[in-house]
């Protein structure tokens, strides 16, 4: 597996893998051929479908210029990945002179159909079992193995991260109005703050907790700076969980920046053994992952063992299991933020529910991984980031009958 740092990268929203990718792909493709006269870029599958209401061309036009045409195949997949593009290079008779393929897989990250197995392995194992059996013989916390693998200024670098999501919820917290977009979506975080601070000790820390992931996912809609853990469309769950520690609860920085250790090595395992791409598997792999990573790092910080850790983030993700992708309009906003909120409430149970146990379970990390997968496969691409079923087609129907 390679370094956690590929799981927590900081960028604008709407989305990591429609925009993010994208954004990085046509930079680097604008430096390889800045002599071109002008630039074609197509577009395919779920980037497509989804694309516009991503701001993917939006996003591809600001890295490479206004004389770069954005042509939309939405009937079209690539083979390697649902979210694929080709970047051709034009001379002034409008001749192909470079072209690129490249594909979009998640979490922001980009990928040439070749490049599956070149990945640096940054941890000996691949599996949680593989890891709980090396701590069992050498010892240690989960968050001691991500710091004895990763280089000596990982501690540093979640230092940021975390300084970017506690900023994030902060701007969110405190900004309302309408998001961006044709939904006319009214910002909530701000109303869920007020209300939690006058409420009863009952209620009063899942309001808080609801406010803290709405106000960073309501950010990373409008396109502010976020950080994905492991995507965009999922960047609300573990700053939100985090901050209730942190706000709400006094946790000092040092435990904080260890539970993110241990969440980016759930989210490192999803992603290598499965995926964590709405395009490919739906939005378990994306809010379902979110929420297994803030799982770990909640049961992390309430003193959890190793083993009850490694139940919080299965239990947390089974329940997630078939979870489609299906945005109204194709815009990060319905259903994606209130799934934010109610992902990391989700979370906190998950961990409440881990820690009263000793650990033991039927089902293992590993293995609903594994089932997210298969899942995933199984899902129609109806359901998989392309705005064709579930919720996204039946409000298009029903707002065309009411119009």
């Amino acid at each position: 597996m390679d370094s956690i740092r590929k799981i927590y990268k900081i960028g604008h929203g709407p989305s990591s893998s429609h925009t993010m990718g994208p954004s990085r792909a046509a930079s680097i493709f604008y430096e390889q051929n800045k002599n071109a006269a002008s630039y074609r870029v197509h577009l395919y599958g779920s980037l497509a479908l989804t694309g516009r209401g991503h701001l993917t061309d939006v996003a591809i036009i600001e890295a490479m210029g206004s004389n770069t045409e954005v042509i939309w195949h939405p009937m079209e997949t690539l083979p390697f990945h649902p979210n694929g593009m080709l970047f051709e290079a034009l001379d002034k008779r409008a001749n192909v002179v470079n072209k690129w393929e490249i594909y979009s897989v998640g979490g922001g990250e980009i990928r040439e159909s070749n490049m599956l197995q070149e990945e640096i392995q940054v941890y000996p194992h691949r599996s949680m079992a593989e890891i709980l059996e090396h701590i069992r013989i050498h010892g240690g916390a989960l968050w001691e193995y991500v710091q004895k693998h990763e280089e000596p200024d990982l501690m540093d670098y979640l230092k940021i991260v975390w300084e970017t999501m506690k900023a994030a919820v902060e701007r969110g917290l405190n900004t309302e109005g309408t998001l961006p977009g044709g939904l006319k979506m009214q910002r909530k975080a701000a109303s869920y703050y007020f209300k939690a601070r006058t409420q009863n000790n009952f209620i009063r820390d899942d309001s808080y907790l609801f406010a803290y992931a709405l106000a960073v996912s309501e950010e990373n809609s409008s396109g502010g700076i976020v950080v994905t853990a492991p995507t965009c469309g999922s960047c609300g769950i573990l700053p939100g969980v985090l901050y209730l520690f942190h706000k709400n609860y006094s946790m000092g920085e040092s435990f904080i920046l260890r539970a993110m250790a241990t969440a980016g090595l759930i989210g490192n395992l999803v992603k290598h053994n499965a995926s964590i791409s709405g395009a490919e598997v739906g939005c378990q792999g994306e809010v379902g992952t979110a929420s297994s990573m803030a799982a770990a790092a909640a049961a992390q910080l309430s003193g959890a063992s190793p083993y009850q850790i490694e139940y919080a983030a299965s239990a947390s993700l089974e329940h997630h299991l078939g979870l489609t992708c299906d945005p109204i309009g194709g815009l990060v906003q319905i259903p994606c933020i209130e799934r934010n909120a109610f992902g990391a409430q989700q979370a906190i149970d998950a961990a409440l529910y881990a820690s009263n146990s000793d650990g033991r379970h039927f089902v293992m990390f590993d293995q609903v991984v594994e089932a997210m997968k298969q899942t995933g496969k199984d899902l129609p691409s109806l359901y998989r980031e392309t705005s064709q079923g579930g919720l996204a087609k039946v409000w298009e129907v029903w707002s065309k009958q009411v119009k």
